[in-house]
């Protein structure tokens, strides 16, 4: 090669290099907003979290920062609107565990991989599906459920978020671990679950920590049992389903934000500084224990691996119940 290619080269390499440190360095663009992508419809725990966390991150990277919602598709609408964005850290998923540890393993076409198209930032929280079951039932632990359900065959509904969600897995697991034979009632809301319990139509279900507080303070279920590998700090009179001799429901349900694939380090390494510091505030942590919520930072290595351990969970429980994609 000449000498003056070979100089060439070499400037159009510095130059690169020079573009990208310079665009990362100016993180956030001034006048552009930060948008939060979340896969779940608003008003409910998620997006609330969300709306919460972008006020106190806003004040802190001095720029807008919207929360824009996009439901549908088991949450892979919203996950392909991150993973085809530009990798500039202004658009960002807000997400729980199932929409990118659970869904590639219950979904039989996506269009995204959750180790290839993201870039992890930070884990926001921890919140983990509790085990209700009817007041009338007269049952406080897993074990008396299962006597239950033993003296009255084919009386057990349980609901769920939807078929192939995670509220389904796990009472498929349960329902095999335990050999109880129950029928799944999926649902498309929560509100409909809850008259459905009301009206008795079901009797129990793993649900999200705020739909089953919900319950509880109307007087309709009892808490059982936290899907998770140690008690919440914020059920802490709640015995895990190990706790009670059931294995394997022990993942832990997180959220957090995920950028695109390719999302320069000083620019994680930004955001996850000023999720932090939203974490921290009095307003957010508000807003998450209200919910049953645990608010928790970390650092995109350690979300990484939470990504990847619950990944192969899902992997392993999809196998044991014989669940077929969909």
């Amino acid at each position: 090669m000449n000498c003056w290619k070979i100089a060439l080269t070499k400037a159009f390499v510095v130059a690169a290099t020079c573009v990208g440190a310079v665009h990362a360095a100016d993180f956030p663009i001034r006048g552009k907003p930060l948008r939060i992508i979340v896969g779940l419809p608003a008003g409910g725990p998620s997006d609330a979290q969300a709306r919460v966390l972008g006020l106190q991150m806003s004040k802190d990277l001095g720029v807008p920062v919207t929360v824009e919602n996009k439901p549908g598709g088991s949450m892979t609408i919203a996950n392909m609107e991150v993973a085809k964005s530009a990798p500039d850290g202004h658009t960002i998923l807000y997400a729980p565990s199932s929409a990118l540890a659970q869904v590639p393993h219950t979904m039989a076409k996506i269009s995204f991989d959750p180790f290839r198209d993201f870039t992890p930032i930070s884990m926001g929280g921890l919140g983990p599906l509790v085990l209700v079951v009817h007041k009338n039932m007269q049952v406080r632990s897993v074990k008396e459920l299962v006597a239950y359900g033993k003296t009255h065959p084919g009386q057990l509904n349980y609901a769920s978020f939807g078929t192939g969600t995670s509220s389904h897995l796990f009472g498929e697991m349960f329902a095999k671990q335990v050999g109880l034979a129950m029928v799944h009632i999926p649902y498309k809301g929560s509100n409909d679950v809850g008259k459905d319990f009301y009206s008795q139509q079901v009797q129990l279900q793993f649900a999200t920590a705020p739909s089953a507080l919900a319950l509880v303070k109307a007087g309709v279920v009892n808490i059982i049992g936290t899907v998770a590998a140690q008690r919440s700090p914020l059920l802490p009179d709640v015995p895990t389903m190990r706790e009670q001799g059931i294995t394997g429901l022990d993942i832990e349900s997180w959220i957090g934000f995920f950028g695109p694939a390719n999302l320069p380090a000083p620019v994680v390494t930004r955001l996850n500084d000023a999720i932090t510091k939203a974490l921290a505030s009095t307003e957010v942590q508000e807003e998450f224990r209200k919910g049953a919520w645990e608010p928790r930072s970390s650092t995109p290595e350690s979300f990484a691996k939470s990504l990847r351990t619950s990944y192969e969970q899902w992997g392993r429980v999809v196998t044991e119940i014989g669940y077929k994609k969909e």
